[in-house]
């Protein structure tokens, strides 16, 4: 079954060849660059009717990169990437550090340190499972619509679901990416 065949060595791969010959300067600056597309991404949803909330979903794949290349660049790019959002779209700030943006950090740490595609979708799946939570809860925010205020257990069984389906859709991507980039890589 293709969900517990060991994840490819990609991702660590290109963090060491990131490591030994990216200058600090340049760590900086894509880290920078990364978190500034993250931020742009996100916004979509607020400036672009329709079409942009097929966008801002996308604002998850550059934290992903960034974690991959370097866990302590891709949190700074995560940082970065909530503070640009409090000045161009601060409606978007309270979604993104608990669903997009920790969907991205997750994903990308766990290429670090899990061997199987399971490990990696569930940790992405459990923490975006926990901010949405976390957002409906503590901050009462209606992230599910104002109509979904309390959960139920056929609600909370199908949240569990999509999280597992989203992040599995997210380890797929950036596992297809990453094969690309890894040519780059190693020219």
């Amino acid at each position: 079954m293709v969900i517990h065949q060991p994840i490819t060595n990609y991702a660590k791969n290109i963090s060491t060849t990131y490591h030994q010959k990216a200058s600090l300067s340049k760590r900086i600056t894509i880290a920078s660059l990364l978190g500034a597309l993250a931020a742009i991404l996100q916004s979509a949803g607020g400036f672009i009717p329709i079409v942009g909330l097929l966008i801002s979903p996308f604002a998850t794949l550059p934290i992903i990169f960034s974690t991959i290349l370097s866990i302590r660049y891709g949190f700074l790019s995560y940082l970065l990437t909530i503070f640009l959002l409090l000045l161009i779209q601060p409606s978007e700030l309270i979604i993104f550090p608990f669903t997009t943006g920790l969907l991205g950090l997750a994903i990308g740490y766990a290429f670090h340190f899990c061997k199987r595609r399971i490990n990696l979708i569930i940790t992405g799946s459990l923490s975006l499972l926990s901010g949405i939570l976390i957002v409906l809860f503590l901050f009462r925010f209606p992230l599910l619509g104002p109509s979904l205020s309390t959960i139920n257990l056929p609600l909370l069984i199908l949240l569990i679901i999509f999280c597992f389906l989203y992040s599995w859709l997210w380890v797929k991507i950036s596992g297809f990416l990453l094969k690309r980039l890894s040519l780059y890589f190693y020219k």
